[in-house]
């Protein structure tokens, strides 16, 4: 019997794994990449080493006033200084608790619904769609309950934005749905309304539509009728972004296989039942970067009705960087309000990918 005994395999290079073999083989695999990959990294540290001294090490961020910033770095004392302005517009500033508590309301129901093993997600999601709005309402408007009663025209900032993007959001996607429906429809008059409506609709500017719905709706209504500003934008967004939302849906719909909807018919299933119990499912998640990219256009095209007079938080901070108090500023205040955005949309789209692995949107083999 041979005494051989095998050696247990050796590892690998340590230049060949880990950071060290990444490094190798996506930066420095030929003479080529490491000069353009050296070049990158000296442009990026001219970049970015002045833009953190610029916005962190060198820039002012306690005080009260002008006089507290120096002028080697940003003035984030302004952004301090107007943060209830950016947050709440023109509200009472005895009522900001009510704000406080839609806002707290909010995060409490959206954060289970990124833990994957949350209890009761179900139940939290109903509510923040039924539930949720009525008690926003009750709490912004006031009127009732004992509450001082706050007109629209005083909502702004961050509030108002949150406000136009939710309404949108939950308004449009039903809607949506049920005019990707009707384009496909075999009646002719329901599948002839839906695409007239969606042609036109997306046909037309947003900025036409918000200045439409400002100018003209009231034309249409009886004489004497009192038409909310923030409520005409309302449904100028929702009808637009409707309109879109269709579209992306309809997409879903056609990419379902024949094969479903044979067999739902099999099943005797009538249209409704078989629609939403075997096609909309699969269509929905199909479509997931879709509707979601919806969503975002839909965040980022708020800043547009200050074409009506209505302040966003963008607005709030183009309004505050003009005051002489605070000459200067322009920059900080516009970055505050990009950051606002971006970290709103690159929640929505986080959110997005992780949903769309946990139902193998992708279909991966």
């Amino acid at each position: 019997m041979s005494d051989f005994q095998p050696h247990p395999d050796l590892a690998p290079p340590a230049s060949t794994v880990g950071v060290i073999g990444w490094l190798r083989v996506n930066l420095f695999s030929s003479p080529m990449n490491t000069l353009l990959t050296l070049v990158g990294l000296f442009i990026i540290y001219s970049l970015i080493v002045p833009a953190l001294d610029w916005a962190i090490f060198s820039a002012s961020w306690v005080g009260t006033d002008k006089n507290a910033c120096s002028h080697d770095g940003a003035c984030w004392v302004f952004v301090g200084q107007r943060l209830d302005f950016f947050i709440y517009g023109f509200y009472p500033k005895a009522e900001y608790w009510r704000i406080n508590v839609v806002f707290v309301l909010l995060a409490l129901l959206i954060i289970p619904q990124m833990i994957e093993n949350a209890p009761y997600k179900g139940y939290l999601g109903w509510f923040f769609l039924i539930g949720f709005p009525i008690i926003a309402g009750i709490l912004l408007l006031g009127g009732i309950f004992g509450l001082e009663p706050v007109p629209t025209d005083k909502w702004g900032g961050l509030a108002l934005t949150l406000v136009i993007s939710f309404v949108g959001i939950v308004a449009a996607l039903p809607i949506g749905i049920l005019l990707a429906l009707g384009r496909r429809s075999e009646m002719p008059v329901i599948r002839t309304m839906c695409v007239v409506f969606i042609e036109l609709w997306r046909g037309v500017p947003l900025i036409s539509v918000l200045f439409m719905a400002s100018v003209m709706l009231p034309l249409f209504l009886p004489e004497g009728t009192n038409f909310n500003k923030l409520l005409r934008a309302l449904i100028g967004i929702t009808m637009f972004q409707s309109a879109y939302m269709a579209e992306v849906i309809r997409g879903g719909l056609q990419a379902i296989p024949k094969g479903q909807y044979e067999a739902a018919a099999a099943l005797g299933l009538g249209y409704w039942k078989s629609m939403g119990l075997i096609i909309l499912p699969q269509a929905l998640k199909l479509v997931i970067p879709g509707i979601v990219n919806t969503f975002i256009a839909l965040f980022k095209d708020t800043t547009l009705v200050l074409i009506i007079g209505l302040f966003d938080v963008l607005q709030t901070v183009a309004s505050a960087i003009v005051d002489p108090a605070w000459p200067e500023v322009s920059t900080e205040g516009f970055i505050f309000a990009a950051f606002v955005f971006w970290v709103f949309c690159f929640t929505m789209s986080r959110y997005s990918i992780a949903l769309e692995r946990k139902l193998h949107t992708g279909h991966q083999r």
